[in-house]
């Protein structure tokens, strides 16, 4: 269900793909009904400027990915080690940081002082708590749990593939099972409501993808790769792809991607409209990385939207998020324990 190309019909509209109300029907179902989304590529706003920087902004992230991959693939061992990675990643993302504020995709989303001190309380959570509860409980201890409790082994044969196919299966595998963890996420009350708090965020800008209670951010981030062995170069490898791919997710700059790009990958417009303020858009592109698994599955929609958030774009306190799953849990166990009580002194 990737709309690309799709016809649609759509009802009061304010600006072209732009909807209120009585939203927009594609197939069986119909977005905007809740908040305004803009759906189909055709109508996603161009980036406005020079030959320069119409033609940076439509390479840009193409050019990051590959050459990223050439230089995992070609760096001597000396330099192909986690440090350099961190340091890699971190100068990346101050340089999406500066194209913030040279080509934004929404004035509305620009970075505030109060903002940015936000999203770097919870970016330190994330390289600190988070990493340490990996460290005790994450995914490859309780691979290594299993393999030892059935005897079971690696599977050692992936090594022997080309790098590059390591490096893309160690991504993906990753990905899709955080696709069906993300997806569970939007459809069972217990995990929702530590993902919930993820969307309250208002906007989009490099670091949002920290923001959200410490549980969510943990869970999403299991997965199933220490079943397999691969080489130590490949993980920095796949490294590339979620920091070349995966970080478009939540950031605020317009880019004309190329339409392979797109059809293939997560974008910042895909991540917008699962942020949104209307409900049947939220419940799609699920996808960190890889928006084809979306498309596998019936649940990509290509679009975008400005409105953020959860009741009508409510900001949530620090001291909120950190609480919030926990008594929202306790009052749903509370409400039906006392829907039960009732009954039983019948």
């Amino acid at each position: 269900m990737g709309f690309i190309g799709h016809d649609y019909t759509g009802y009061h509209q304010f600006q072209p793909g732009v909807v209120k109300m009585d939203g927009i029907r594609v197939g069986k179902r119909v977005f905007g009904t809740e908040g305004p989304v803009t759906i189909g590529w055709e109508n996603i706003p161009k980036v406005q400027g020079g030959l320069f920087k119409r033609t940076f902004f439509t390479w840009f992230q193409p050019v990051a990915l590959f050459g990223l991959l050439a230089f995992w693939f070609y760096a001597p061992n000396s330099i192909a080690k986690a440090s350099t990675a961190i340091i890699i990643g971190i100068g990346f993302k101050v340089l999406l940081l500066g194209l913030e504020w040279v080509n934004p995709r929404f004035d509305s989303w620009r970075l505030t002082w109060k903002e940015l001190t936000t999203d770097l309380f919870y970016v330190g959570l994330s390289y600190t708590l988070v990493r340490l509860a990996d460290t005790y409980i994450g995914s490859d201890v309780m691979t290594d749990a299993i393999q030892q409790h059935l005897h079971w082994d690696k599977f050692a044969w992936f090594t022997g593939l080309p790098l590059l196919v390591q490096a893309f299966l160690i991504s993906f595998i990753f990905d899709f099972g955080q696709y069906w963890m993300h997806r569970g996420m939007h459809n069972w009350y217990p995990l929702w409501l530590p993902h919930s708090v993820h969307h309250y965020i208002t906007q989009l800008n490099i670091n949002k993808g920290a923001v959200g209670n410490p549980l969510e951010i943990f869970l999403i981030g299991l997965g199933i790769g220490g079943f397999f062995d691969f080489l130590p170069r490949a993980f920095l490898m796949s490294g590339a792809f979620g920091l070349a791919i995966g970080i478009y997710q939540h950031i605020n700059v317009r880019f004309d991607s190329p339409r392979w790009w797109r059809f293939l990958f997560n974008t910042t417009e895909h991540h917008s409209l699962h942020h949104s303020q209307d409900y049947e858009s939220t419940r799609s592109n699920y996808a960190g990385c890889y928006i084809f698994i979306d498309r596998m599955f019936g649940t990509c929609v290509d679009g975008e939207a400005e409105l953020l958030g959860l009741e009508g774009g409510r900001r949530m306190s620090i001291r909120e998020q950190m609480t919030y799953p926990f008594t929202e849990g306790w009052k749903s166990i509370k409400q039906r324990f006392d829907r039960r009580v009732p009954l039983a002194t019948q």
